[in-house]
């Protein structure tokens, strides 16, 4: 399966941002991909919850939604959506950071709610509290489709390694990994933690990522790494993007996660132990 990743550089504004991700999608479309994956926040990337509140819809009434929706229906893909900012019907007004797995007929088939949020001091001047805006889900999800099965996670799920062993006990074959991953902790922490995820479930991971700065019209705006990664069942890092935005191909063979686990089996290896 020929796989697109997808490197953005959202602003705040889903209006501005969509041309721009549908214009990437064809392009991975012409350069072969049946499989298309798009970053975490592909619709707007803004810390200001007042401002998110008023350019946010929820899922039935996403513009960005339908119009991805459609894209894959017209060119016959796979499209993940790493994830969209969404409205929820929550009593206390939080978000949902929703990843949605699309299928050739534009049908979703699959949905994903970020189960870990990213409340971190990066810095005395890097402080973010995703919880403060976004509610956290509560449903891990294996998704099915005729070329593998599909483990779904958001950015910061990465540092929660028994949610991948989850999901490679459960069936997943590919685990992806859409990020807006920050500029600080991504030079140290990035490709470790997608090389380490990858070896220790022998699964695809493939992690589309934000880049660059991001400008807000009410906030000062932040930076992601960039460096979409597609890493291989042993570990091997098949395609880094680098800092730009764009697509970058990488053909999936499925059979090398059984090669990967034949050589060394610990998803099956589990054992109960005593102790803290």
């Amino acid at each position: 399966m020929r796989t697109a990743l997808i490197q953005l550089n959202v602003t705040d504004d889903p209006v501005a941002n969509l041309p721009v991700t549908l214009g990437h999608v064809r392009s991975a479309v012409k350069g072969g991909a049946g499989f298309v994956i798009t970053p975490e926040c592909t619709n707007a990337l803004s810390s200001n919850r007042e401002h998110q509140g008023r350019v946010l819809h929820h899922e039935a009434d996403c513009p960005t939604l339908a119009a991805l929706r459609d894209e894959a229906a017209k060119a016959g893909i796979w499209l993940m959506i790493g994830s969209l900012g969404v409205l929820t019907n929550d009593p206390d007004g939080r978000f949902a950071n929703r990843s949605f797995l699309v299928n050739p007929t534009g049908e979703i088939s699959a949905r994903y709610d970020k189960i870990h949020m990213f409340d971190v001091n990066v810095s005395e001047t890097e402080v973010y509290r995703e919880s403060a805006g976004y509610r956290p889900g509560t449903q891990a999800v294996v998704a099915e489709t005729p070329f593998a099965k599909i483990g779904m996670t958001v950015c910061y799920d990465l540092r929660f390694a028994h949610l991948y062993r989850r999901l490679a006990q459960g069936g997943a074959e590919i685990i992806t990994a859409p990020a807006a991953f920050n500029h600080i902790t991504g030079p140290a922490h990035w490709e470790t933690l997608l090389r380490a995820r990858a070896i220790e479930t022998g699964c695809f991971i493939l992690a589309p990522a934000q880049t660059g700065f991001h400008p807000e019209i009410m906030g000062k705006g932040r930076r992601t790494h960039g460096h979409s990664l597609a890493v291989a069942p042993w570990g091997e890092v098949l395609e880094d993007a680098g800092r730009l935005p764009g697509v970058t191909f990488v053909d999936i063979d499925i059979t090398e996660v059984q090669r990967a686990r034949a050589r060394v089996p610990s998803i099956n290896h589990d054992r109960g132990f005593d102790g803290p």
